[in-house]
């Protein structure tokens, strides 16, 4: 028969099995483990987002850069035209140069808009610093 136990003392613990302890371990590390991929689906969808945005970006400042050098080259063409022929069309030459400056301000916004997404992109550093973290949580360590 054991001792009553006294008032003002608490009741030691009951002790649990290797197996219960076992079992709640593999649930706890299960968890962790669906966390972290969820976690890691994450944040790849949101860097996936950006890098297709920024190289979206890209691809519409070299189709602009692409115009430029389309305009310019008509509005060099009908420059020239005018300074050797005489011929009596010199605005064409200028409007040429007018859309190419647009273009050219098309492709410098396109690019700068392009190059700050890119940047955004980190990748997955919040998983990357838990990942390094579960060998000493499965050793029982506690990292700052």
């Amino acid at each position: 028969m054991s001792a009553p136990i006294e008032p003002g003392r608490a009741q030691p613990p009951p002790q649990a099995s290797v197996g219960e302890l076992f079992g709640e371990i593999s649930r706890d590390l299960s968890t962790l483990i669906r966390q972290e991929i969820a976690l890691a689906k994450a944040e790849t969808t949101e860097s996936a987002k950006k890098a297709g945005a920024g190289a979206g970006m890209y691809g519409g400042a070299g189709v602009a850069g692409h115009f430029v050098l389309l305009f310019l080259s008509l509005a060099v063409w009908w420059g020239l035209g005018w300074l050797i022929g005489g011929e009596d069309w010199p605005a064409l030459g200028w409007s040429g140069l007018i859309v190419a400056i647009v273009w050219a301000v098309v492709a410098a916004v396109l690019y700068a808009q392009g190059k700050k997404k890119m940047q955004q992109v980190r990748g997955m550093p919040q998983t990357a610093e838990t990942v390094k973290k579960i060998p000493d949580a499965l050793k029982g360590e506690d990292r700052p």
